[in-house]
């Protein structure tokens, strides 16, 4: 009994020191996330950085946040990152594309990852996202939605609205799914767009989206990271609805927001931070994140649920699982903008 204990107490000690050599090997580990935009907007930007905490947690390395609003400090900012010798660093959004292709090749000993867009760079990992294949979700759940009149707030106009930050190809992709989501479902579902040409303005965001309800629409998909903020706020206040964007937003307004279309920018950033402190880090590659591998999809709607008790259309649940498999299984070819780059 004394010979097993003694083995397990070498074992354990060997474990502890092992686990401390990992943290170790990363305790000089540098990590900077370079946006184009501020956190808090329970959105883009806050996920990229909740994937990068996590790694943090496992690997213990330094990270550091670089927030503006301002476009012309977004190269500054990167440069400064890598100049300082940061092991990684992460430009968030597809508004670094030019910025990293333009840069990372004078810092060839920094690792950069570039999310929502595509350099082929030798160290340069890009992860890309199928939200056409999500809106296509969310587009067919609003089409389905708006003809429930019998819900308070949704009208007998065949009317939904989208209202999305910049006017930029990613964007342009997320709605050509999502008109054909709705087309999908009914042909006569008309639907109204805004851009409001910031990721910033949340008062912006809610302007758009109630000049949308004043037109017929009785759901809106918000696609605007912190603008997108005023989009929930506009839902809330009204008797009218949203649809969340890349986190789960469905909980910020229980009862406004019929569900999520979520873009797991988290998973992707938390994966690259792994292969760096892993030591298995490949440049040149692009991590493409989709509905058959849970890159993209909507929430299970169980907040609208639970709001709406015996009223909520079950029927949206049941056909949402049904077009996933067919997209899934190429039944459904969902549509891409041809200005967005995702090779």
């Amino acid at each position: 009994m004394r010979k097993i204990f003694s083995v397990l107490l070498v074992l354990a000690l060997f474990v502890g020191v092992f686990s401390l050599n990992v943290m170790a090997q990363n305790s000089d580990m540098r990590v900077a996330l370079v946006l184009s935009g501020f956190l808090g907007d329970q959105s883009f930007n806050d996920s990229s950085y909740e994937g990068l905490k996590r790694a943090q947690e496992e690997y213990g390395f330094e990270l550091k946040v670089l927030e503006s609003g301002v476009s012309s400090e977004w190269e500054q900012n990167l440069i400064a990152m890598a100049s300082a010798g940061y092991d990684l660093v992460v430009a968030n959004t597809t508004q670094f594309q030019q910025i990293v292709k333009n840069n990372a090749p004078m810092f060839p000993d920094t690792k950069f990852a570039l999310i929502d867009g595509v350099v082929d760079l030798p160290n340069v990992v890009s992860a890309v996202f199928a939200q056409n294949e999500g809106s296509f979700l969310a587009g067919a759940a609003a089409a389905m939605f708006t003809q429930h009149d019998e819900i308070e707030g949704v009208n007998k106009d065949k009317i939904i609205g989208w209202v999305g930050g910049m006017d930029i190809p990613v964007l342009h992709d997320f709605l050509v799914g999502y008109k054909q989501g709705a087309k999908y479902i009914d042909p006569e579902t008309k639907v109204l767009v805004s851009f409001a040409g910031t990721f910033n303005d949340p008062v912006k965001g809610k302007e758009l989206t109630l000049s949308q309800y004043d037109q017929g629409a009785d759901i809106v998909m918000n696609v605007a990271s912190g603008t997108g903020n005023g989009i929930l706020e506009a839902a809330n206040e009204t008797p009218h609805y949203a649809i969340g964007v890349d986190m789960n937003q469905d909980g910020i307004y229980p009862g406004a927001i019929l569900t999520s279309m979520l873009k797991r920018m988290d998973q992707a950033t938390y994966l690259i931070a792994k292969s760096v402190a892993e030591g298995n880090y490949e440049g040149g590659r692009t991590i493409k994140m989709d509905l058959s591998n849970g890159g993209v999809s909507l929430t299970d709607m169980s907040v609208m649920q639970e709001a709406l008790g015996d009223k909520f259309p079950e029927e949206i649940l049941t056909r949402i699982q049904e077009l996933t498999e067919k997209v899934k299984n190429g039944e459904i070819e969902v549509d891409s903008y041809e200005g967005f780059q995702r090779n």
